[in-house]
């Protein structure tokens, strides 16, 4: 690893750029603890600091952390670095990241570019795929708002996989428009209706995206060109899309119908969830009849795609007019990715037609010109377009709600007639409990009933005490200050389980959550670990293995003991004391005696007069302890000669022992105290 390697979490390093979008940068990378390749998406550094990008990253996170699906980009990780604001003086700031799964492979972006159309075939394949994991996330509760070629990746396999949940919210979120300040966030060409009209969105909103999508894979150009996101975001609202089948002749009449009724812009009527819309392509793939909803579609659409919307889709008593379509092939991919990035625009609305529809095409034409004119004039301002009339919609002012706490943030805006969303995030400057940052920003100029965001602290942002066991202890440091902690001291220890100089355990433990920069104490092994001193009178089978556990040898030293259990501990060497690892220790164990203590008594008569023969070094008496030769008593002829004294040699008689009287003398026998030693590995006692 290159000493000039970013690593982010203490894991994950960071490799040679991949992508980038609007907000972030993707950049491969290796997860270095799991051995495997990953996708590191980081914000970009100039949107580090702004509370709405924040938000919407972390957000992500979220939504598609939760989400377990093949056809699904993973997110393994998420986390935020601190780096150093360049020309700030030292001023910190935070860059967020997620780590996910890596894809090999290229976008659909990417592959109409190069292709232009795909074959129907494989436009249903990849469709029904896209379709498979928006069921998912919906049944999850999560809608991805921003369906569109260039999150959606196919590998070099095949297998479709779906990304970048970056507006993504929950179903159950009523407040979830697709607004920002009264404007539209999200990709023009695949913004549903509801969506251009700033509505609350639900799972059909990702239904109709996906038929966008779905159109330009067939046809090679999205549904709606124009020469701005407004423009197209209005062809949305009020136009009706020409079949597929125009710009592919490929395309049969009932793949038509079902991609057609995907884009129905009433969401009522379109395809309620991502289950029936799968089933219909299926239904085409396999040469199935497709469903009855769908050929009403159809059926409504006829021959003249580009003539007024049916009546049931158009607003309550006021028929909507269609503008002219555009020419096809006008811009073809090319021109879809030149308005591809996801942004803001202002909320559209419909416009009446006249009740009279003379001149319709030049009518047509001033309508466009005013409509685009006034959304100019107003600075995509939140004007609603009704007929040739304009409706300036109520606005408030938003609060300052820096420094309060979450409860009186959301008075002051219920207050303001403003929807109040909170997120926790943790802040080192700002208390728990208070608001950290809010979006739009205070004094901005909202319509009535928007949402502003707000972030409220949980106080100093809390990291996981890395494992740092087995590692060197230069190695195990830089583990914990890259995980954003401080070595606080650096402890010996006597352990058997690391080699001197490797890190043992950290104080707190690993795997504890702490507050970022929180102070840590490293242990690290000094290679010794203590005798212990609680062997003695144990059976040496408890002693051998502490000793084993330890990791020490010992050596098995028996001794003779006539009041001590054979095997139990008489003695151990240097107990208490500290030694290396793999030390040998003595061991001295109790033995039973080999011969029973005896007490003999022998009757000893004095010999006759004439000199006693000298023993033959055969009759000397052993000179082993313990052991006793008794010499066999002469003729009891001469009974009245006294035994001689006692020989310090051994022997019995002899010239100075005639004048004793004879008697009886009791001699004691000590028993034999022989010692038998030997040396014993911790492995060899598993053999006595």
């Amino acid at each position: 690893m290159s000493s000039h390697t970013r690593i982010l979490g203490g894991r994950y390093e960071v490799g040679e750029l991949i992508g980038h979008g609007g907000m972030a940068d993707v950049h491969l990378g290796h997860d270095t603890r799991l051995g495997r390749q990953v996708a590191i998406k980081m914000l970009r550094s100039d949107l580090a600091r702004d509370p709405s990008f924040l938000m919407r990253f972390r957000r992500e996170a979220q939504s598609a952390a939760g989400l377990n699906h093949p056809s699904i980009v993973a997110i393994f990780d998420s986390g935020e670095e601190e780096t150093l604001e360049p020309g700030s003086d030292g001023r910190v700031s935070r860059l967020p990241y997620m780590v996910m799964e890596h894809v090999d492979g290229q976008t659909l972006r990417e592959q109409l570019t190069e292709r232009g159309q795909f074959e129907p075939t494989e436009a249903l394949r990849v469709t029904e795929g896209i379709l498979d994991a928006l069921d998912y996330s919906h049944r999850m509760g999560i809608v991805h708002r921003d369906i569109k070629p260039a999150n959606v990746m196919m590998t070099r396999e095949g297998v479709v996989k779906v990304m970048d949940f970056g507006i993504a919210r929950a179903i159950a979120d009523t407040a979830a428009t697709m607004t920002q300040t009264q404007s539209v966030v999200g990709t023009a060409q695949y913004l549903s209706p509801e969506q251009a009209q700033g509505q609350v969105v639900d799972a059909r909103s990702d239904i109709y995206s996906t038929g966008c999508l779905l159109f330009e894979l067939l046809a090679g150009r999205p549904p709606f060109q124009g020469d701005s996101p407004v423009a197209i975001a209005y062809q949305h609202v009020g136009e009706t899309p020409q079949p597929p089948s125009i710009f592919n002749d490929a395309v049969a009449g009932d793949l038509d119908a079902v991609t057609l009724h995907a884009l129905t812009k009433d969401r009522e009527r379109r395809y309620q969830d991502a289950g029936s819309f799968r089933r219909d392509l299926e239904n085409v793939r396999l040469g199935r009849p497709i469903s009855d909803a769908a050929l009403g579609t159809a059926d409504a659409v006829g021959a003249a795609p580009t003539q007024t919307m049916p009546a049931p889709y158009a607003q309550a008593g006021a028929p909507t007019v269609v503008q002219p379509a555009l020419a096809a092939g006008a811009a073809g991919a090319a021109g879809a990715a030149r308005w591809e990035n996801t942004a803001g625009m202002p909320a559209v609305g419909r416009e009446e037609e006249p009740e009279e529809r003379r001149g319709r095409g030049g009518k047509i034409a001033l309508i466009t010109a005013l409509v685009l004119g006034l959304l100019a004039l107003a600075g995509w301002g939140g004007v609603t377009l009704l007929g040739n009339q304009t409706q300036q919609v109520a606005q408030v002012s938003v609060p300052d709600l820096s420094g309060m706490n979450e409860r009186t943030a959301q008075r002051t805006l219920t207050e303001r007639k403003l929807r109040g969303e909170a997120t926790k995030v943790a802040s080192a400057d700002v208390d728990a409990g208070d608001v950290v940052g809010q979006d739009p920003g205070a004094n901005a100029m909202v319509a009535e009933n928007s949402v502003v965001e707000y972030q409220v602290s949980t106080g100093p942002d809390s990291v996981s005490v890395p494992v740092v066991a087995g590692q060197k202890q230069d190695a195990a440091q830089k583990l914990l200050t890259d995980a954003g902690l401080s070595v606080k001291a650096v402890q010996e220890e006597n352990t058997p389980d690391q080699a001197k100089g490797v890190a043992t355990k950290t104080d707190p433990a690993a795997g504890e959550t702490v507050g970022k920069g929180a102070e840590v104490t490293l242990f690290v092994a000094t290679g010794n670990v203590q005798v212990p001193d609680n062997l003695v009178d144990q059976d040496f089978s408890v002693a051998a293995v502490q000793l084993n556990d330890l990791k020490l040898k010992y050596s098995r030293v028996e001794k003779e003991a006539a009041d001590t259990a054979a095997g139990t501990v008489l003695e151990v060497a240097n107990a208490g004391k500290v030694v290396p690892v793999g030390s040998t220790i003595e061991v001295t164990v109790a033995a039973a005696p080999t011969t029973p203590p005896t007490t003999v008594t022998t009757t000893v008569t004095a010999p006759p007069e004439t000199p006693t023969e000298t023993p033959t070094s055969s009759d000397t008496p052993s000179e082993t302890p313990g052991s006793t030769t008794t010499t066999s008593p002469p003729s009891t002829d001469t009974p009245t000669t006294p035994p001689p004294a006692a020989d310090p040699t051994g022997q019995q008689g002899g010239s100075g022992g005639q004048g004793g009287q004879g008697g009886e003398q009791a001699v004691d026998e000590p028993s034999p105290t022989p010692s038998l030693g030997r040396t014993t590995d911790p492995q060899d006692d598993d053999e006595q």
